[in-house]
């Protein structure tokens, strides 16, 4: 029987210990995974700082937020389905056991790159339902009522996932729809063990599940979650069931339909069957870029990242990084201005390329890039008040979840997915299980205005009817000579770009394996709130003393990012990468 490695990232407050068995696991033909045996790897925890091996695989890899979804796409590989099939599977896994994230109710982007070279990408970000309309969070007075972006009914935007999964499968899948929406049903039918994390989170948010699901919801019971309950989604199961033997139009259309238009009714939202019916995914032509001999495949808008991503790179290309060394106080410094002005291009210039003419060639214009940091004083940090978006010649919960998939032929995904922050707007549709996405927060409702991840936005960005609102996710594909290199993402808001930026900068300029650069401690700056983010331990004292004399202002948060990341090897094995900072697993075979 083949062997599969399930690396779990566990989650203690011990002092130093070795610890840690990692369950071998098969899969049946129906995609079960069993336990084969036993093999130990070791990982040092202290506190909340924990430090991973590399694993490498040789016949593919998968590595998401979750173990059950890892182990169902693991299954589908070694049934001898492509990457695309496991992305179908592990999609649809993740929205029975990640429901703060993986989704039916959200949408999201992906990254596509065949074996033999072939690339695309597909935009099945939601949409503004045709009722919504520009000023719909405002006041009388024209101010933004913020919790009405966020929480409830009006926040839902028309979702995009399955639409996108059909799309994705109906082009490139190999294996049977069914036998793809088949884990997930399992999955929501028998229920699953919930992990420490989700237990947490499910007691947090109880009197919101409550609030905004007065009919009951599988997510709120009596007494406390616990480490290891059982959670069983039967209304779910049911829509998965519909998914499963229909396609798309078993969520678009019929039963779940109804129960989204029921919903809508119940709540004052505006999403109507006649928006469920119309939603369409978009294949859109992929962001190209270059990095010290790497080419770099990745989004365009709708999404923001892959134009900022390119911008980052070539920012900072100029300098020698490698040099100066791995969060250094020279790197930093050149990081964070590259990060403060391609930020503020994003706020004016960046929108849905359906409604906005996003000035994409000269955003992307290597000079252009370079001459915006052309005024870097070294010894005086840049105010961002001084820093405004380029002008052309007119012609973000972080709750987001990515998984990085590679099969045996090198036939590659990378896909970012989201319902914006953890659970979205708290609604679970009634009879079919699943929660809605609260992405209509990101446009602008008023433009200037902040939104939840403090990004400011403006006409670019306004509601329109039937408008996909712009996003930050940045599923990227690096090649080197030809060759796959690298499969990348994350989630996290706004914070996704310079995650992604990071993590690559961390492989290329200081060679790091990929579970190390996905370990490295991160920092973030998004040109308003003129403020950098770190992680503890992200700069030692000396780097952040020196770079406060220079005016530099910096604010610890917990974590940045959840990249999940799959590096091929100079001996041709798949490294995965697996962030410590979640349940994030990784597996192959």
């Amino acid at each position: 029987m083949q062997k599969i490695i399930i690396q779990k990232i566990s989650k203690t407050l011990a002092q130093f210990k070795l610890i840690g068995l990692v369950l071998l696991l098969a899969a049946s033909n129906e995609a079960k995974a069993q336990v084969d045996s036993v093999k130990a790897f070791e990982f040092l925890s202290k506190g909340d700082k924990q430090t991973k091996q590399a694993l490498e695989f040789k016949n593919g890899a998968v590595v998401s937020a979750h173990p059950a979804a890892t182990e169902v796409g693991v299954a589908i590989l070694k049934k001898g389905g492509n990457a695309v099939d496991a992305t179908v599977a592990v999609q649809f896994a993740l929205a029975v056991v990640y429901p703060n994230a993986g989704n039916i109710g959200g949408g999201g982007f992906l990254i596509y790159r065949s074996a033999k070279g072939e690339i695309n990408s597909m935009d099945f970000r939601e949409k503004a339902p045709a009722l919504a309309n520009r000023d719909m969070f405002l006041d009388a007075n024209g101010n933004a009522i913020s919790e009405k972006s966020k929480e409830g009914h009006l926040a839902a935007g028309v979702p995009g996932s399955v639409a996108g999964m059909a799309e994705l499968h109906r082009k490139y899948g190999k294996l049977k729809w069914a036998d793809l929406v088949e884990p997930a049903y399992q999955l929501a039918k028998n229920g699953f063990k919930i992990t420490k994390m989700q237990a947490r989170e499910l007691n947090r948010l109880k009197q919101k599940f409550q609030q905004f699901n007065p009919l009951g919801t599988a997510f709120v019971k009596n007494e406390e979650w616990k480490e290891g309950d059982l959670l069983v989604q039967e209304e779910l199961a049911n829509t998965m069931s519909l998914i499963r033997d229909k396609g798309r139009a078993g969520f678009y259309e019929g039963q779940v339909a109804d129960f989204i238009a029921e919903e809508m009714k119940r709540g004052g939202g505006l999403i109507s069957k006649e928006d469920l019916k119309n939603y369409k995914a978009a294949w859109r032509t992929p962001i190209i870029g270059q990095y010290r001999g790497y080419k770099v495949i990745t989004m365009p808008p709708t999404s923001s990242g892959g134009i900022a991503l390119v911008q980052l790179l070539q920012s900072v290309s100029q300098y020698p990084l490698s040099k100066w060394g791995h969060n250094a106080d020279s790197t930093v410094q050149v990081m964070i201005e590259a990060e403060r002005r391609v930020y503020a291009d994003r706020a004016k210039h960046l929108g849905d390329p359906d409604f906005w003419k996003v000035p994409q060639k000269e955003l992307l214009e290597p000079a252009y890039n370079s001459a915006r940091m052309s005024n870097l004083n070294w010894n005086k940090a840049t105010l961002s008040t001084d820093i405004q978006a380029g002008e052309f010649a007119k012609k973000e919960s972080e709750e987001t979840t990515h998984f990085s998939i590679v099969d045996k032929d090198g036939n590659a995904v990378s896909l970012t997915t989201t319902i914006n922050t953890s659970y979205g707007n708290y609604v679970v549709v009634k009879g079919a299980g699943f929660f809605l996405n609260n992405e209509m927060d990101d446009f602008s409702v008023k433009p200037g205005t902040p939104n939840y991840f403090g990004l400011i936005g403006y006409e670019a960005n306004a509601i329109a009817p039937r408008k996909r609102m712009l996003s930050s996710m940045t599923p990227t594909i690096l090649e080197k000579d030809g060759k796959l290199a690298m499969v990348v993402g994350t989630p996290g808001g706004s914070t996704i770009i310079t995650s992604v930026f990071q993590t690559i900068v961390n492989v290329v300029d200081f060679g790091m394996d990929m579970q190390t650069a996905v370990n490295a401690k991160k920092f973030h700056h998004q040109w308003l709130p003129d403020i950098t983010n770190l992680e503890p331990e992200a700069l030692n004292e000396v780097t952040q003393q020196k770079l406060e004399a220079k005016g530099y202002k910096f604010d610890r948060r917990g974590s940045i990012g959840r990249v999940d990341a799959i590096l091929l090897t100079k001996k041709g094995t798949f490294q995965t990468g697996a962030d410590p900072r979640g349940d994030d697993t990784a597996g192959g075979w």
